[in-house]
Formats: C-alpha cells, structure tokens, sequence
C-alpha cells in the first residue's frame, strides 16, 4: 500500500509577496500583454514567437539566451513579437525522469517543491526584470499557474493535459492567451473542445474555493503533430491540413480564431533542423490563402544556445537535456528570414 507524506505550502499569495514582480515591471507587463493580446484579436498582424528551450533546465544559460532575444527582438519588432519559452514543468510519467525546475531537489536529492515554485517564479522575475520579455509556460499543473499568474504573458496547454477537465476550468479564468494543443492521436476535435470550453464561462472548485470565471476569449488552437498506434510522427501544419482545421474552426463560432504551429514534437519528428523549413512552408502557405493567413497568429520553436541536446550531466552550457533545439545562430537566421517573408 502506498504511503502519503503531506506538508501544507504557502499560499502563492505569500509567494508573490516574497518575490513581487514591482509596480513598474507590472506596468511593463500589462503593456506587452496588450500587444500580444492585439495580434491573437487580428488587431495587427505581427507574427507570435514563442521560442526558447524545450525545458528551461538552468538558470543562467536561460537568462543568457533570453538577453540574446531581447537584443534580436529590437531588430525584428515591426514584424514579430517574440515571448520567450520558460517551461519549468516536464510531462514525465514514467519512473524518475526528469520534471523540471519545479522539482528542485533537497540536500538529500528528493524533490522540494517550495524549493521549485520559489525558483521558477525566480526565473521569470529575472527574465521580465532584465529584459523587458515577459514569458510564456505550460501549464502541466494548474494548481501551479497561481505562483506565477502575475508574471506570465502566455500559457500552453499540452497534448497530455488538453483533455483534462481541471485545465479547460483553470484556462476560463486567465486573462492572457492560453493554448490548447491537439493530443498526441491527433483529434482536431479534442483542441477546439478545449478552447469551446475555456471560452465560456465556467463555475469550478479550486485550491479550496468556489471560482466562477468570464471565460478566456484569447483561447486558441495549436498544431503540435501526432503519432499513430504504431510509433509514427504524422505532422498537421501542411496546407491541406491548415484549411481543414480553418474549416472545422469556422464551425464552432469561436472568438478570435487563432492558430498556433508548434515546429517540433510530432510535426518534426523531433528532428529540430525540421524546424526551419516548416515556419518557410506555414508561411508560404499564407501567402496562398487569406483564410489561413487570418488563423495562423505565429509559431512554437525550441531554441537554444548549443544546437541538439545532451545528457544530463554533461555539462554543455545552454544545450537542451530534454529534446534536441536549434542553437543561436540557426535560431538567429531563421528569426531574420521570418522578417523578410512576413
């Protein structure tokens, strides 16, 4: 029989009074919350990135890389706005794999999680404080979201939880643009359920209170890829793809009809150079269709420093230890090709 250890953490109320994000970066923030928010209404027709690591692994090469993009932001800021991927928590269900920087170890090695919410809120503070960039997270946990509900500027649902009834609720009540990616099989229908439901208002239980939400209308849809019973990668953002998903989201009458392609996962076949000549190919379709030129708000890209990805352990500073990015230089480029094809 198993055995429950419990110990009561701080509210994130008393986290955030620890670490406050300050008047003057909240004030920062609620701006960049408004002009990411103008792109997912087609009020302006920039490009979305949200890119950076697979697994925000370390603290400093994080923050390295993030300074990079707030320098390669300015060059490219009529075009695109970029957010940048801190993505503290890891979809690991299996063993003692890794789970993210929420699972800080104590001396003893044994996960701490007060250890991990206080680090990770850490991590975004520093990233918004010393770049101006406010980030975006997956939002694996719901419970976790309310530790950094005041710092993030995007949300993302994965294909392991958008069936989840629990992160539809919680996605009705944030007021920045959450995505729900299609699971791992593939069902379209699934993700545009999850954004019917986290459009609408919704009555729920949470963290011991009774919460009724507005509903979120800047729930949106992402395109990740899928895999078949037999282990094959069957990718979605080709053109044919694009309109039929153009097609079943006209349907459902949504608010603010908004896409998202992921470059990596399924779509890839996590092959991580993949990445480059899908954005080239999303956008070529764009320019051959106005319906999926008005969906398609921007892209998901795993990015690096150090190209691929390494063991943990290994010690290469700012090379992924969960799925293989594309380092800076590549990472550079295809931002500046962007530019020039949007």
């Amino acid at each position: 029989m198993g055995v429950i250890n419990e110990r009561a953490l701080p509210q994130p109320e008393e986290i955030i009074e620890e670490l406050p994000l300050g008047f003057e970066v909240a004030a920062k923030k609620h701006e960049r919350d408004l002009e990411i928010a103008r792109v997912f209404k087609g009020e302006e027709d920039r490009f979305i990135l949200i890119i950076g690591p697979c697994s925000a692994d370390s603290e400093e090469p994080v923050i390295e890389y993030i300074h990079r993009l707030s320098r390669l932001q300015e060059r490219v800021k009529d075009k695109i706005l970029m957010i940048p991927r801190i993505y503290t928590n890891k979809p690991r269900t299996t063993g003692d794999g890794y789970k993210g920087m929420v699972h800080q170890p104590n001396p003893s090695g044994k996960p701490d999680m007060l250890k991990g919410l206080k680090a990770i809120r850490h991590l975004h503070l520093r990233a918004i404080k010393e770049t101006g960039l406010s980030s975006a997270d997956e939002m694996l946990y719901p419970d976790n979201y309310y530790y950094l509900s005041d710092v993030l500027s995007y949300v993302a649902v994965g294909a392991r939880s958008v069936e989840n009834q629990q992160h539809r609720l919680v996605a009705s009540g944030i007021e920045i643009p959450v995505g729900m990616k299609n699971p791992t099989g593939g069902d379209i229908s699934v993700m545009l359920n999850s954004v019917t439901a986290a459009q609408h208002p919704q009555t729920f239980i949470s963290r011991g209170w009774e919460v009724t939400t507005d509903g979120n209308p800047l729930s949106h849809a992402i395109l990740r890829g899928s895999t078949d019973s037999k282990g094959r990668n069957h990718p979605n953002y080709h053109y044919e793809d694009l309109i039929n998903l153009y097609e079943a989201y006209s349907q459902r009458n949504l608010k603010n009809m908004a896409l998202i392609v992921d470059t990596n996962h399924s779509n890839s076949g996590k092959q991580y150079l993949e990445q480059i000549r899908i954005c080239k190919e999303v956008l070529h379709s764009c320019r051959h269709s106005a319906d999926i030129k008005r969906m398609v708000k921007g892209f998901m890209i795993e990015s690096y420093i150090e190209d691929g990805c390494q063991g943990i352990g290994d010690g290469v500073f700012g090379r992924s230890i969960t799925d293989p990015c594309l380092g800076w230089e590549k990472t550079e480029r295809l931002v500046l090709d962007m530019a020039e094809l949007i």
